[in-house]
């Protein structure tokens, strides 16, 4: 079969929705698909195209970048070309392009799938909220014109005014979460390199810096952690300097932050790769997501902390609460309360023993070969349908 996988941004780049995209488009190439991936050259650095894991990255320039948002006048035709020599195409939302990709893909005959990753939440202001109001309209008429849309779970379904609207034609596929094993010298190496044989608890964030995080409840959660626990810190793993459409944010928490990282209670790693990811997990004690609204609907990173045995604190948001209710594996707070986040810290600090689960069970659960392969039933049953 040959996939075409469309999306705003690609690796490099690092966000949920791009490992999602990256994982998947590898898991199709390893079972045999001729996959190509469609996406912007947000970054002028970037190949205009090149094969990564066995798939074909096609990059179409940009013109200019609009928030989080970018405008490429190129996209439109560089689509035709691919939809042509595609059977199926994939389009990953919030995308402002999908509309005019799904309806080209429909008049070239080729069955559209949506995965949808999540609302769009941009910070206050006249301007974004233009772009808010954008950005949904394109993605209705981007599901009017799918033949099937695909989301993460029936939970953020449900609570989603965008998908309930399109339940006769929605299924909920889990996300694929994968790691390679970790290495006894490397998680070694980490310790030693991040103190964290000699501080504890270590409370892990594994994320972008950005406004839907919820980096601030962690903030005001953090002195209650340390009245009980001193030598508490927290490792922040992923981008966290240059993220596009947050600078306004990061200049906001910045003063708080750096309070911290003198008393030796914040470290920034930066963006890991897989396999020091795979050495991270094994050194925390607990994994937070203190998300503030449905930009974030699961919360990849959970499974990957599970799948070390680690527990998470999940906010109560359609979606991320499901990992932590599904596996058992830590506790769900209400959103934005930064007390409610400390207590479960503290608890979860205390309890960390009880929570434990079957990794080898969790980890065939989100092998993106099995998601693959159910996104390969979907294609196949549309394809006989055209």
């Amino acid at each position: 079969m040959r996939i075409l996988s469309v999306l705003t941004y690609y690796r490099p780049h690092t966000s949920g929705l791009t490992i999602y995209a990256e994982r998947l488009a590898r898991a199709f190439a390893r079972r045999g698909h001729q996959v190509t991936v469609m996406t912007t050259r947000y970054d002028k650095t970037l190949a205009r195209e090149e094969m990564m894991d066995g798939v074909r990255v096609v990059r179409v320039p940009v013109m200019m970048r609009i928030s989080k948002g970018v405008i490429s006048p190129a996209f439109v035709l560089e689509a035709v070309k691919q939809i042509r020599r595609n059977d199926v195409v994939q389009l990953h939302l919030p995308q402002f392009e999908a509309p005019g990709v799904a309806l080209l893909a429909r008049l070239l005959g080729r069955p559209v799938v949506l995965t949808y990753h999540c609302d769009l939440h941009l910070p206050p202001g006249i301007f974004n909220r233009l772009v808010n109001l954008v950005v949904k309209v394109q993605n209705n008429l981007a599901a009017l014109l799918a033949n099937h849309l695909v989301t993460y779970t029936q939970d953020y379904a449900d609570h989603s005014s965008y998908l309930s609207r399109y339940r006769r034609k929605l299924t909920p596929f889990l996300p694929p979460v994968e790691l390679p094993p970790a290495e006894k010298n490397q998680v070694e190496t980490f310790a030693n390199n991040n103190q964290t044989n000699l501080k504890r608890p270590v409370i892990g964030m594994v994320t972008r810096f950005a406004a839907e995080k919820g980096v601030e409840v962690l903030l005001e959660a953090l002195p209650e952690v340390l009245k009980a626990y001193p030598a508490a810190h927290v490792l922040f793993a992923g981008q966290y300097q240059n993220v596009i459409g947050e600078k306004e944010y990061a200049n906001r928490l910045v003063q708080r932050i750096q309070g911290f990282e003198e008393m030796g209670a914040w470290k920034f790693l930066g963006n890991l790769s897989q396999q020091q990811l795979a050495a991270f997990y094994p050194n925390m004690d607990l994994l937070v997501v203190p998300s503030l609204n449905s930009t974030e609907a699961f919360g990849l990173v959970q499974v990957e902390a599970m799948m070390n045995g680690i527990p998470c604190v999940a906010s109560d948001l359609p979606g991320v609460r499901r990992p932590v209710q599904m596996h058992a594996m830590g506790k769900v707070v209400p959103v934005g309360n930064p007390t409610a986040l400390a207590e479960a810290i503290l608890e979860l600090t205390a309890e960390k023993g009880k929570y434990k689960c079957d990794r080898t069970a969790l980890a065939r659960l989100y092998a993106p070969e099995a998601v693959a392969v159910e996104y390969e039933r979907l294609f196949t049953k549309l394809l006989k349908k055209k």
